[in-house]
């Protein structure tokens, strides 16, 4: 009997994916626990339907993502922080502070998991930070970091 996968199934499929189950399985085990339904016609359209609704929202998600890396491209954080001799700072700054900057001073607001750094920043100077803003889509912020 041919099954369309309501929830991912271990050993069995993914979700939305269409399988051969054994007629018993399926009406004793997938049915009655909602896991499947059958692949009939008219199942067969909705599943079709709600693929392509899924699509358009990542493709227009993508979009929003690119969008915002251009505006993003621009954006220079400008950090005044305490410096010790030779423009060393006294600790260092995080992706934290720089989220908060962001937020603040041009209205984006991040989580501070979403910005990397290669490498800590412990001294005066300019940077560039990586926000992934989608798993394909990733923008870079300048950071100057200067003397208070």
């Amino acid at each position: 009997m041919k099954v369309i996968l309501l929830e991912d199934v271990k050993n069995v499929g993914k979700k939305g994916q269409i399988i051969n189950a054994k007629d018993g399985y399926a009406r004793n085990f997938l049915f009655p626990k909602n896991l499947a339904i059958e692949a009939n016609d008219s199942n067969m359209k909705n599943l079709e339907h709600a693929k392509k609704q899924k699509e358009a929202k990542e493709l227009e998600i993508l979009q929003e993502a690119k969008a915002l890396e251009e505006k993003l491209s621009g954006v220079t954080v400008v950090i005044k922080t305490k410096t010790g001799e030779n423009g060393k700072l006294f600790g260092s700054i995080t992706t934290k502070e720089i989220a908060e900057i962001l937020e603040k001073e041009h209205g984006y607001s991040f989580d501070k998991k979403k910005l990397e750094l290669d490498d800590a920043i412990k001294s005066v100077g300019e940077y560039f930070v990586k926000v992934r803003l989608h798993p394909t889509v990733n923008a870079k912020v300048k950071v100057i970091v200067t003397e208070k």
